[in-house]
């Protein structure tokens, strides 16, 4: 199982962004849906670490958010609230997103096991890749995160399928879409 805690960063000078957030995040496959537990810091509970690393990286992207990720077994049944919740995996999160406010990419792994810590690498290296892109890259990232063609990609952008294609590769988009594959499996495997 899948806790995230999810505190956003320098909220004293900034807007509340949490609302928008958890709009963001409101159809997410989650167990128990992501909730504002305190201040401005959220949390959620997952089983599919497809979703986890689908969150995560939202919220990389986002760039305002550190993201604490528990991996262990919770108390069951779960409570109709997340913030209720207990067991291993809602302590990691706790500790993970504390440790994630000075993690590279903003982003923490807790689990009981160093498949954990390698999940994090490469959520961390997902950050590295994602907060280089350019806005043009970004645009074309996103267009393809929706199941688009280069084709179609280029026709909605006005520029030719090599400019895609080379937007793209600038972005990272075919690193990114084999480390999040890789991501999920290191995180199923923590949490067996």
């Amino acid at each position: 199982m899948f806790v995230m805690t999810i505190d956003q960063r320098r909220s004293r000078r900034d807007v509340d962004r949490v609302d928008a957030v958890l709009e963001l995040l409101a159809d997410c496959a989650a167990l128990r849906p992501f909730e504002r537990t305190a201040g401005d810091e959220i949390q959620g509970v997952v089983a599919a670490p497809e979703v986890v690393v689908e969150v995560a990286t939202t919220l990389i992207e986002d760039g305002h958010w550190s993201v604490g990720i528990g991996v262990g077994p919770v108390d069951e049944p779960l409570p109709a609230v997340t913030r209720a919740g207990r067991g291993a995996a809602f302590e990691a999160a706790r500790a993970a997103v504390t440790r994630a406010k000075s993690a590279a990419g903003g982003v923490a792994i807790e689990g009981r096991n160093s498949t954990a810590e390698d999940a994090e690498t490469v959520l961390a290296l997902i950050a590295f890749v994602v907060s280089r892109r350019t806005d043009e890259g970004r645009a074309a990232v996103e267009l393809m995160r929706l199941g688009s063609t280069q084709a179609v990609v280029a026709d909605r952008l006005g520029i030719s399928k090599q400019a895609v294609s080379q937007r793209l590769s600038v972005a990272g988009w075919g690193v990114e879409t084999k480390a999040r594959d890789l991501a999920a499996r290191l995180l199923g495997e923590a949490d067996s």
